[in-house]
């Protein structure tokens, strides 16, 4: 990466748009994945959640089909959010601007960039997403298996406390809340993505304009900048 990256408003020295390589087709892939898994869950979930939200089994071929795809795709999802965590859990741990970005929501909301610390590839915003999805997709994929029926036996023989009626009972309220607070989040994630134009297309292509990178996360820029001149020198 030898152009040089200017402030909004400057020119950049090239003939063509510089663009900035943000994921790989492998984690879009994974990305993807786990985004349909989760629709999945939701529509099968708010289903058998209330009898009103029973007809959208009908999306699914019926309530025995829902039935068996809902704890399935559940442990898709897990394992498929498992490859993501491993690939971005260090680019989400805190950092000192993240406290800062955070006490300016109120800029981040009115758009002035220009009065936000430089960001690494993730904001706090981003961050707090993917520590929320883990926690709660911990705890929904443990309480699924409490309460999954194909897994009474299991639980019987090898913890039998699991097992038993008061515990799938507690087990099944905190599924419950736990799959609100997640729907909650997914769609938060959602909204972020598609009002912060420019996000969706890192997702879909795996690059962004370097404008945007400059604009939104002008430390992860910088860095992606200096491992290339090292790398050309």
């Amino acid at each position: 990466m030898q152009r040089k990256f200017s402030a909004p408003g400057d020119h950049i020295e090239s003939a063509r748009p510089v663009t900035v390589s943000r994921y790989r087709g492998f984690t879009r892939l994974n990305h993807w994945v786990t985004a349909l898994c989760m629709i999945v869950l939701i529509l099968t979930g708010l289903a058998f959640f209330h009898p009103a939200l029973y007809p959208l089994t009908g999306l699914f071929g019926g309530g025995q089909v829902a039935r068996w795809l809902h704890p399935v795709t559940g442990i898709v999802l897990f394992f498929s959010f498992v490859l993501l965590f491993l690939q971005m859990w260090k680019l989400n741990l805190p950092r000192r601007e993240d406290a800062t970005w955070m006490a300016r929501i109120g800029d981040v909301v009115a758009g002035h960039e220009e009065r936000l610390p430089e960001l690494g590839k993730y904001n706090a915003g981003q961050k707090f997403v993917f520590w929320a999805m883990t926690v709660l997709i911990l705890v929904l994929i443990l309480t699924g298996f409490m309460i999954w029926e194909a897994q009474v036996v299991l639980w019987q023989d090898y913890a039998p406390w699991a097992a038993t009626i008061p515990a799938r009972r507690i087990a099944v309220l905190i599924h419950a809340l736990s799959a609100v607070g997640i729907i909650l989040i997914f769609i938060l994630h959602v909204y972020a993505a598609i009002w912060t134009r420019g996000t969706l297309r890192a997702m879909t292509t795996g690059s962004v304009t370097g404008g945007w990178a400059f604009r939104h996360h002008r430390k992860w820029l910088r860095e992606l900048a200096s491992r290339s001149d090292r790398a050309g020198n």
